[in-house]
C-alpha cells in the first residue's frame, strides 16, 4: 500500500506521540518483522487506537505470544487505556484474560451466538498481577469456568 508523500508524513506526526506509551520509542523507523511479537502486538494496537481511538475492537490480540508476553501486553494495555480512556471489545477464549481485562464478561452460545450470560466484573482498579491468586478473582473464575 502506498501513501501520498503528505498523508504519510501527517500520519508519521499523528503517531509520533504514542511511541513511548506504546513501548516502541526508538523503534519509530523500524518495520514489524525487524520487532519482537510483543512490540509488533503493541504497534498493532497502536494502529487501531489511531484509526478508531474512542472504541476498540481486539480479537484475541494476544492469541499468538507466548504466556510471559502474553501477560505483560495486558497488564500494559490496562494501565494504557486508563490513560487514553478508550473503550473496547475484547474477543477472547482466554478465561483469566476476559477477567482481568474487563468490566464485564459475555458468554456466548454456540451457533448462532446469543448471550447465555454476563458476569459483572467488579475488581477494583488499577488492575494488578496480583489479582490473579486473590480470592475475589479465584472466584469470578470458578464461575465463568462453570458457565462454560
Amino acid at each position: 500500500m502506498t501513501h501520498a508523500p503528505g498523508k504519510l508524513s501527517r500520519i508519521r506526526e499523528q503517531a509520533a506521540p504514542y511511541f513511548g506509551a506504546f513501548g516502541l520509542s526508538g523503534f519509530e523507523q523500524h518495520y514489524p518483522g525487524q520487532l519482537s511479537g510483543g512490540m509488533r502486538q503493541r504497534a498493532a494496537l497502536l494502529r487501531t487506537y489511531l484509526f478508531a481511538s474512542d472504541i476498540m475492537l481486539l480479537d484475541e490480540p494476544f492469541g499468538a505470544l507466548d504466556a510471559i508476553t502474553r501477560r505483560e501486553l495486558q497488564l500494559w494495555l490496562l494501565s494504557t487505556l486508563d490513560q487514553y480512556r478508550a473503550s473496547v471489545l475484547l474477543i477472547t477464549h482466554d478465561v483469566e484474560e476476559a477477567l482481568l481485562l474487563s468490566d464485564r464478561v459475555y458468554v456466548l452460545t454456540e451457533r448462532p451466538a446469543r448471550v447465555k450470560e454476563e458476569i459483572k466484573v467488579q475488581l477494583p482498579r488499577p488492575r494488578t498481577r496480583d489479582m490473579l491468586t486473590g480470592k475475589e478473582f479465584i472466584d469470578l473464575k470458578r464461575k465463568l469456568l462453570e458457565i462454560l
